[in-house]
This record gives structure tokens, sequence and C-alpha cells, in this order.
């Protein structure tokens, strides 16, 4: 086998964009993935012409202009903006919590009315110093707001009552005494035009891509034909689970083509009781506001409910519980890392962190800057 300069397990926006950094810096590469496809989990498969995102909905958003820039290579970017909607048993609210939200709650109309009542309630729940992510989110928006539209939908997501998580998830939900329906706070959002598989793969492009090749399964013998490995899987598999497994939460999908035009009439709607055994709808025609890449309204949709489960060996890990048991297990794993002659550890499985979409890429090229 020929010799590779570097050796990139996982064709995920981390391992794309330095095999990109590193090709254009004239190193050979190779990367692999245990998959029968690339881009990870931002993968996008198109299903009656609809792009369907696999794994889960990715909407990219950044303040980082560099980052933009970067993406700006690969792809065209629409000016798709994230306002997802609520259901209550049937009660629609705005998200992110904004006016519209406050006077479906409790018909106040002015922001002053609306940060006394959140002040109100929060007095009335004696909550001075939030200990952990309920009180955090009292303390953010007041009780009813809290009951009905953030404890159900959280304790699906994490699988755990929101008094055990820590405060810290919550601290950038966005709160807003205006009307503003855009979700992310964000100098730059959209989607890809044409679907995050087209633009990891305009980022490979020229570089080795070998797919449904597990590199813990033939580590010794992958390890030899490069000088060094950048590995993006997660970091207690890469030991053998030694020291115990981390905790990831895992999320499924339901898929399902309908022969209508318009399911919902929004990408995300969030189902935020305790009985709705998903966590939300996702209508992916709307990302790309129901058109194909013609401008032609597209006659079906293709809907996804999503339900988020403890992982299990096995299962796809999405996003690590960082909480402190977690965070000392993995600070064990972190020195275990270290001492690794010639490996690499990132992304968000590799360095066990909830990284958005441009924090992946911002770290690939920090990485890509310091390493090359």
């Amino acid at each position: 086998m020929s010799k590779y300069d570097y050796l990139v397990v996982g064709s995920g926006l981390f391992g794309a964009v330095f095999a990109h950094e590193a090709n254009v810096r004239g190193k050979k590469v190779l990367v692999i993935d245990k998959r029968n496809h690339i881009a990870g989990n931002v993968y996008t498969e198109k299903i009656e012409n609809i792009n369907v995102h696999i794994y889960g909905a990715h909407i990219f958003h950044t303040n980082l202009k560099r980052v933009w820039d970067y993406v700006n290579q690969f792809a065209v970017f629409n000016r798709f903006t994230n306002s997802p909607v609520a259901n209550y048993h049937g009660e629609l609210y705005s998200l992110p919590f904004n006016m519209y939200t406050f006077n479906k709650m409790w018909g106040v109309v002015t922001p002053e009315e609306a940060a006394a009542k959140i002040e109100e309630q929060k007095h009335a729940a004696n909550i001075s110093e939030p200990k952990n992510l309920e009180e955090q989110a009292i303390s953010l928006v007041g009780t009813d707001i809290y009951e009905k539209l953030i404890k159900g939908y959280t304790e699906k997501q994490w699988g755990r009552a929101c008094s055990e998580l820590p405060a810290f998830i919550i601290k950038r939900l966005p709160v807003r005494l205006t009307f503003d329906n855009n979700y992310f706070n964000a100098l730059y959002q959209g989607i890809p035009v044409g679907g995050y598989t087209q633009m990891v793969a305009n980022m490979l492009e020229g570089i080795e891509v070998r797919l449904g090749v597990d590199y813990l399964e033939d580590k010794d013998e992958l390890d030899a034909v490069a000088d060094k490995v950048v590995y993006t899987g997660p970091i207690d598999a890469y030991f053998g689970y030694q020291l115990g497994n981390l905790e990831y939460r895992s999320v499924c999908f339901e898929n399902e083509v309908l022969d209508t035009p318009n399911f919902q009439g929004n990408a995300a709607v969030n189902y935020t009781d305790r009985e709705t055994p998903w966590t939300r709808i996702i209508e992916h025609k709307w990302f790309e506001f129901g058109k194909d890449k013609d401008g032609n309204d597209l006659p079906k949709t293709v809907i996804s409910r999503e339900y988020s489960s403890e992982w299990q060996p096995g299962d796809e890990p999405y996003y690590p519980v960082n909480d402190e048991k977690n965070g000392r297990l993995y600070a064990e794993y972190k020195k275990l890392a270290d001492a690794e002659v010639n490996v690499i550890f990132g992304g968000r499985l590799g360095e066990y962190k909830y990284y958005d979409m441009d924090a992946v890429i911002d770290s690939a090229l920090n990485l890509a800057d310091k390493e090359l």
C-alpha cells in the first residue's frame, strides 16, 4: 500500500476540512469512513427531489467570518432562517421565545409586561443562583413557559429530569423581548444549495476516500500506511472503553414520504409535551422553501419524526452528555489521548464536545494552521 502523510478517520466536517487543508498544502491524504457515504451526520440524500437530512436537521449558522467565507468556497448558501414552532398539545407557540410567545402564553402586549411576568414567576420560584437546568430555565422565562415548552421536550431529548441536568445546557436559549423570530443570533445563516453531501464532496475533491472501512477493526494495518492519524470517532471506543463508557445521546428517525405538498408548513415543529413520543418533526422541503433547484414547487413532501434515546454500544452516538461525571471520565481518556504518538483526536466525538457545525470547522482549521 502507498504511504500517506495523514490518515483521516471519518469524513464528517472535521475530517473533511482537515483533509482539504492538508491536501492543498501538498500532503498525501487518505480519508476512511465506516459508513457507506461521506459527510458524517450532515449527510443529505435526495428523496422525491428533496434534500433530506438523514441524521437530523442541520442549519448552518455562525458569527465567524472566517468560517463563513471558508464554507462558501464549497457551496452557495440560501437565506434560510430557522424559526421553529412549539406544539404543546395542539397549542402552537413561537420559538425562539419572543413577544409572540409571551403574548400567546400570558396575553401581554409590551416588553415591559413580559419582563415583569417572567420576574414575578422567577421570584415566586425563589431562584437566585440557578443550580440546574430547571432553575436556569425558570429564571430565564418563568414557570409557565418552562412547564409547557421546555420541560417535556428537554426530558425527552436527554432522558433525564431537568433538575438533574446542568444549568449550562440551556444558557444559550434565546429569549427576546422583541418580535424577532430568528432562532439563531448569528450574522450568517443558511443551508447549502444542493445539500451538505455535495458541499463535503467538494471539500474532498482530489482526495482518496475509502468507504465501509472500520478503522478500529484494522487499526494496526491502517496505522502503518500513514505518518499521522487524525481520528474523529468516539474517544472511548479508540481505547476499547478500557476506563468505561462515556455517555452519549442517540437519535432515531422515522421517515415518511407523503403525497401532499405541505404537511406542517414549517421546517421544524417541536413537540414539547411529555406524552408525544417524538421530540420534533422535520419537513425537509422547507429548508429550501419547498422548491426544486429550478424553482418549481415540489408536489410531495418528506417528514422525519425524531426520537431521542440513550446510546448503547452499536448505536450512532449523536452528542455527548457533558455532565460532571462524564467530564471526569473524559479527562482521563484525554490523558491517554495526549500520550498517543502521531494520533490527533478531533471533532464532536473525538473531543467529547457538544460542538455546533461552525465550531467544528473552526477547530479543524485551527488544527490545520498548527499542524501544517
